[in-house]
């Protein structure tokens, strides 16, 4: 009564090649973005990851370290996924080698 008849209008048929073509050119905006993000994002954050892991790797016995939560100390003992790291005199602390942040140069804790 109050609603009128609604008809949808539909495009005018295209050669076959000409739509493939548009719905190609549709997508590369898309494949653009990705590919930018790729290399802005993705790639670098993969490279810091592999360096991460090279250095946890490397951590030896001796070696002065920064964890995440802040605390500067020396490796006293190490395991296949935890270390020791002494703190102070006598006082060790058990934590995961992946909560190793930086190795710093030796002599820099006092």
């Amino acid at each position: 009564m109050f609603i009128s008849s609604a008809f949808a209008q539909t495009a005018p048929a295209a050669a076959a090649g000409g739509d493939m073509t548009s719905s190609l050119m549709s997508m590369l905006p898309l494949v653009l973005m990705f590919v930018v993000l790729y290399f802005i994002m993705i790639r670098p954050q993969m490279k810091k990851q592999k360096e991460h892991r090279a250095m946890i790797d490397a951590l030896a016995k001796g070696d002065e370290v920064v964890t995440a939560g802040g605390m500067l100390g020396k490796v006293s003992s190490i395991s296949d996924s935890h270390i020791g790291v002494q703190i102070a005199n006598g006082v060790d602390v058990q934590m995961q080698r992946s909560a190793v942040v930086q190795v710093l140069p030796k002599g820099t804790i006092k």
